[in-house]
């Protein structure tokens, strides 16, 4: 099914984000779900995850009726969205996955991860997705001597668990700086296992790789429940011998799904194209994506086209786990988020931010990703990324073209397959448990910055998430 190049609802997504924002040509809009349907496997979700995973299972299979459904249009939600890391990070920690599962498991999970990476960058090549794919790795800052000694303790427990200097090295403070040169540095880390990538091009380009193998992509189509072997919807039903929940942060707004994962908004800036003389100063010469270790999580990148895309958490959450485009737009972050930039790179200063977005993303009650397939009932499921998702969308789909298929392989013994995690508080729990964390993390930041030092908050942090 062809694309409406021309749907008048189209110039809508460019506000997004940056990523839309910079779309070539009119953003395609496809037609509804025209009425009830029989398929094979029926795929909730446009983003990564649903569009990984037709395209996996279409080439395995040619053979299979496979039907997307997408309740505005594909990418609409953290899949264009995002900061554009495509890395090798998992939401759970190897330290938990090798307590729960062995050592062995978690260095499987490892290899998997770093391998998808590279299987993205690779797919896109093949596909011809210009996504401005650049495996630069990610440097990890320590800005304080409280984060300085979390990096060190970091880097101990990877040695501790067979991870080498190839995958992860300690930088002393001039080293940190010759990669990233923010202020303040003490040290950090640097994994080659990121890419910074344009999100939004992937997603799209996905979107049409997708249709080329012949694969029905239904959008402007709201789910509303998934059901054994069936997805009611507002245009109808469509009846399948599989169906795949691929829908993170929009999980709740399924009938029976509001405790499964809840959706945690982050937000993002990005700059005005820089100058050259800008990078020759702060570095970043191979992409990097950079963070560092304070509590409430920072992440950014050098475009393409030489801007620095931004982002963090903060937002709070919204009761009920509401999802409305008004909590995208939060002024008191997204200027919190200027000055954090300004204040790591003070050549910022009076750079016009031009872009301020955000989005939800899927967090599960106990920050375990997970994937699986209920042959009983035909139900798969993937996510809870943690927005860790660019890359774990594919291993997640790779996986389920496996169970799917009923072939068995290393994907569908990894750790996370099969996980299931416990539901959320309801509300009004959930709400102050959430938002809780939230304080504690802005406390914990603005106290270490007095001290150097850990304090109380950090370690009531850790308990109130279970690190």
């Amino acid at each position: 099914m062809e694309a409406d190049l021309s749907s008048p609802g189209g110039a809508r997504y460019r506000s997004l984000s940056l990523w839309w924002d910079g779309l070539p040509g009119e953003v395609a809009v496809r037609p509804p779900l025209p009425g009830s349907l029989d398929v094979d496997v029926a795929v909730v979700g446009g983003g990564f995850t649903g569009l990984w995973t037709a395209l996996y299972l279409a080439d395995a299979d040619p053979d299979l009726r496979i039907a997307v459904l997408e309740r505005d249009v594909c990418g609409f939600g953290a899949s264009g969205r995002n900061g554009g890391w495509c890395s090798a990070l998992f939401a759970a920690s190897d330290r938990r996955i090798a307590r729960d599962h062995g050592p062995a498991a978690a260095s499987a999970m490892r290899s998997a991860m770093q391998e998808s990476v590279d299987e993205v960058g690779r797919m896109a090549a093949a596909e011809g997705i210009g996504c401005s794919f650049a495996k630069g790795g990610t440097v990890r800052l320590a800005r304080t001597p409280a984060q300085l000694a979390r990096t060190l303790d970091e880097v101990d427990e990877a040695r501790a668990d067979g991870v080498g200097e190839d995958d992860l090295v300690l930088l002393s403070a001039a080293e940190a700086r010759e990669r990233v040169g923010a202020t303040g540095v003490l040290g950090g880390s640097f994994t080659p296992h990121c890419a910074a990538l344009d999100p939004a091009r992937l997603v799209r380009g996905l979107a049409t790789a997708v249709e080329r193998r012949g694969v029905a992509i239904y959008e402007q189509t709201a789910v509303r429940a998934v059901r054994t072997r069936h997805v009611e919807t507002d245009r109808g039903t469509v009846r399948a011998g599989i169906v795949v929940r691929a829908t993170e942060g929009y999980t709740p707004s399924l009938a029976g799904e509001a405790r499964t994962l809840v959706p945690v908004y982050s937000l993002m800036i990005a700059t005005e194209p820089l100058p050259a003389s800008f990078f020759d100063e702060v570095g970043l010469a191979r992409r990097e994506t950079f963070a560092d270790h304070r509590h409430l999580i920072i992440y950014g990148q050098r475009t393409a086209d030489d801007r620095i895309a931004f982002g963090g958490r903060g937002a709070p959450y919204h009761f009920g786990s509401a999802v409305d485009p008004a909590f995208e737009d939060e002024p008191g972050v997204h200027a919190a988020l200027a000055r954090t930039l300004v204040e790591l790179f003070p050549a910022l200063e009076g750079a016009a931010v031009t872009h301020r977005w955000g989005g939800p993303l899927g967090v599960p009650r106990d920050w375990f990703s997970s994937v699986g397939l209920d042959r009983s009932t035909g139900l798969a499921w993937a996510g809870g990324y943690v927005g860790d998702g660019v890359s774990t969308t594919n291993l997640a789909a790779r996986t389920l073209r496996d169970l799917i298929l009923d072939r068995p392989s290393e994907l569908t013994t990894l750790p996370w397959v099969g996980h299931r995690s416990p539901r959320w508080e309801p509300e009004p729990l959930r709400y102050a448990g959430i938002n809780a964390g939230l304080l504690l993390s802005e406390r914990a930041d603005r106290a270490e910055e007095r001290s150097g030092h850990p304090t109380w908050h950090a370690r009531a942090l850790g308990r109130l998430v279970g690190g």
